[in-house]
């Protein structure tokens, strides 16, 4: 009963705040949305006895790249004006995708639960049972590439990140470093000789 409970409450928690993801104007606002709905997540993991999971939802996702996200979003100089400009233009486009999804994810929901009576919850595993251990032996043995694949990516989008915020923008004051290392002393400090002056 008390799960029942904890599901539907952080199921509610998710739903409210993946909404608040597409609806919030702020970037900066969807983002944390957006760190809300992993750690919501987290708690449905650990429901289901997915403790690496969770674990790793909460410090990959919201420890790093949430935190870069929100780097890049605050680096960069973002119109919010030209966003909301370009909504109307896009709302059609952009309902149609919804329902799409939202019909592919009923006939989804459908299929697998037409056998059912009742969506039951998995049943416990068992006492020594690790699924850490079992999810380490399936992710280094047979998909091995497809892991290594995707560290590559997440790679590149790292390096993508920070290209877009070290580009050069106008008026901004950068150093030269190889300038700095050749100055002389004596370009340092310019001494000039004026005569005394006295009051009359």
């Amino acid at each position: 009963m008390i799960e029942s409970v904890i599901f539907y409450f952080f199921g509610a928690v998710l739903v409210v705040a993946a909404v608040g993801v597409i609806t919030a104007r702020n970037p900066v606002h969807s983002a944390m949305f957006l760190v809300l709905s992993f750690v919501t997540s987290a708690f449905l993991w650990m429901l289901l006895e997915a403790e690496f999971l969770a674990i790793v939802l909460v410090l990959v996702y919201v420890g790093a790249v949430m935190v870069l996200f929100l780097f890049v979003i605050m680096m960069l100089d973002v119109d919010l004006e030209r966003l909301k400009g370009g909504f109307t233009r896009y709302a059609p486009l952009g309902f149609a995708m919804v329902a799409v999804v939202v019909a592919m994810l009923g006939a989804l929901v459908w299929s697998r639960t037409a056998e059912m009576s009742a969506i039951e919850a998995p049943p416990r595993a068992e006492a020594g049972y690790s699924n850490t251990e079992a999810l380490g032996a399936v992710l280094y043995t047979d998909y091995v590439y497809p892991f290594e694949l995707a560290a590559v990516i997440l790679l590149v989008a790292i390096v993508a990140a920070i290209t877009l915020t070290i580009r050069r923008r106008p008026g901004l004051k950068v150093q030269d470093v190889a300038r700095q290392v050749a100055v002389r002393s004596r370009d340092r400090v310019r001494i000039v000789r004026m005569e005394a002056e006295k009051d009359e």
